[in-house]
């Protein structure tokens, strides 16, 4: 439940703190005094979303913290998902900067406004005059129907499936589609990868075969170049190797009168060493290298391959042509093989529905052993409210088998309701008026509570529109309301004033430059005048005194 509320800089609040008890309180005050800016500041810790004209004075922070006492099985799940440390007094803290920089923090936890407002969808609910007409939105009736059969659970577990079914049916379509729509491209793509694969192509061989060919195209240049190089270098008269000779000799001779000529003669035996190994090399590849006509044909043939291959497919580098190859054999073996994918996902996909009727099934008994119940209870409250002959249904009924599974399960939900003797119960859209649709709203939420699904449920000005004894008899649901789960009803009635165990009372502070919104926990004898002003419309008088301290005292 709600423990405490602080404001600090929030519209017209310069600092305020609220502790708030457990059971059934009301907050009254004049309009405008302030009450619903209390709303939208817990709006705002609970993870609304942030305005800046929110602030009092734009050169302070902003904050807003509220403190709960919390169930720890209920919220474990969430701490747990969101790595966050537990504990039973839980702390929302939201601060907007100067700057209009948001924050917000779970136990002093840096955490997201998302984080935030999934945790306060699970402490409070909030209900305004206008949110009664959710109860015309099959959703919002297939969720109170869940509460009530304590559905959370299983429904969580049934997501979880589902979502693991509409990825397998989609998976499976899209193979399918391909199956179907991509067979000539295919055979297209089969017909590009086995010329790629006929023409065996080798790493890095466009750059030998390129190297080769060149060769070949200039083998007279080649051939006399060789020869050339051979004669100068060893087999002319005048060849480098003899004249090599000829000086070694004279060095060695040398030697005799100047020693340290010694290094030279090494030096240039080396040289000569050298040189015939360059001679023996030359002379090998004269020999070695291949300079006939089927050659050149041979390795201009490949090279045209190559190049036409290239420019069919469009690239310039070798290496691209070779991953062409590997992605073609990779999409044409996907394609040989996607009857296989097909068949082995359909048989996980008729598991994951089998698992998935299952848990439908579950949540489909759960529902229907609850309406009963459910509409009995709602029904006995709003003949208490003025529609003595008021019937409330719960109308459930299967999904098309084209749509057989939805989000939710198999189940559609629709509320149906007659406030008439003799008159069938209809939708609940078309036959019932705002006053009765905020009626049936406080008596489903009065049931619901009995399953305490949310431990914090505020009323904003819900008795818009009834007085007299309905509002006597809201005031008493609301105090029974209040024997299981925390309730918080902003009202102008004192018939519902009257039976809060808790009375706030807002006001506005103009004693200073500007106007305050202030609030205060009334005591008996100021719940005594403030309940007198309401029955006689701000004109205290010793009637009403009289009148309010009955009502209280009832």
């Amino acid at each position: 439940m709600l423990k405490h509320l602080a404001i600090s800089n929030y519209a017209l609040i310069d600092s305020l703190s609220i502790a708030f008890g457990d059971g059934f309180s009301v907050i009254t005050g004049e309009t405008g005094a302030g009450k619903s800016i209390l709303l939208g500041a817990l709006g705002f810790v609970l993870g609304d979303r942030s305005d800046s004209s929110i602030m009092l004075d734009e050169t302070k922070k902003c904050a807003v913290e509220a403190t709960f006492v919390v169930d720890n099985e209920r919220f474990k799940p969430f701490f747990e998902e969101n790595d966050l440390d537990f504990e039973e007094e839980l702390i929302l803290r939201r601060e907007l900067s100067p700057t209009k920089k948001s924050r917000a923090f779970i136990n002093d936890t840096p955490v997201t406004a998302q984080q935030l407002k999934e945790l306060g969808n699970q402490l409070v609910d909030i209900h305004s005059q206008h949110d009664s007409l959710l109860l015309t939105n099959s959703d919002f009736q297939l969720k109170i129907v869940d509460d009530a059969a304590n559905n959370a659970p299983l429904l969580l577990e049934y997501q979880k499936v589902y979502n693991t079914y509409i990825t397998l049916r989609n998976e499976l379509r899209q193979l399918r589609d391909m199956s179907q729509k991509n067979v000539a491209e295919n055979d297209f793509l089969a017909f590009q990868l086995d010329e790629l694969l006929k023409a065996d192509l080798q790493d890095d061989e466009y750059d030998e075969v390129s190297q080769r060919l060149e060769l070949l195209e200039n083998a007279e240049e080649v051939k006399t170049l060789l020869a050339q190089s051979l004669s100068t270098l060893s087999e002319s008269e005048l060849s480098i190797l003899n004249q090599l000779n000829d000086l070694k000799s004279s060095v060695d001779k040398l030697r005799r009168y100047v020693p340290q000529t010694e290094l030279y003669s090494e030096r240039l035996e080396s040289t000569k060493i050298e040189l015939k190994d360059i001679a023996q090399d030359l002379d090998s590849l004269q020999d070695s290298t291949q300079f006939d006509a089927a050659s050149l044909n041979e390795i201009q043939e490949r090279f045209d391959l190559l190049q036409r291959l290239m420019m069919k497919h469009h690239v310039s580098d070798y290496a691209d042509l070779l991953k062409i190859r590997e992605e073609l054999q990779h999409k044409v073996g996907a394609f040989a093989n996607i009857d296989e994918e097909i068949a082995q996902k359909e048989q996980e996909l008729k598991k994951c529905e089998k698992e998935l009727t299952k848990l439908a099934d579950e949540l489909s008994v759960k529902r229907k052993k609850v309406k009963v119940s459910f509409e009995k209870a709602v029904t006995e409250i709003i003949h208490q409210l003025k529609m003595p002959h008021g019937v409330f249904e719960i109308e459930l009924s299967e999904n098309s088998e084209y749509s057989k599974f939805s989000e939710s399960g198999k189940d559609n939900v629709r509320f149906l309701f007659s406030a008439n003797k003799g008159i069938a119960p209809d939708d609940m859209s078309r036959v019932a008026s705002g006053g009765e649709l905020s009626r049936l709203m406080l008596a489903i939420k009065a049931v619901a509570a009995e399953n305490n699904y949310i431990p914090t449920l505020i009323f904003d000005e819900i008795d818009t529109g009834v007085s007299g004894e309905v509002a006597s008899k809201l005031g008493d649901i609301m105090q029974k309301m209040g024997e299981s789960l925390q309730i918080v009803s902003i009202t102008h009635l004192p018939q519902i004033a009257s039976k809060a165990k808790n009375h706030f009372f807002v006001y506005k502070d103009e004693s200073e430059q500007k106007t305050r919104s202030c609030i205060r926990l009334l005591s008996h004898d100021e719940r005594v005048t403030e309940i007198a002003k309401m029955l006689s419309n701000d004109k205290i008088t010793p009637e009403a005194i009289k009148a309010a301290e009955v009502i209280l005292n009832i």
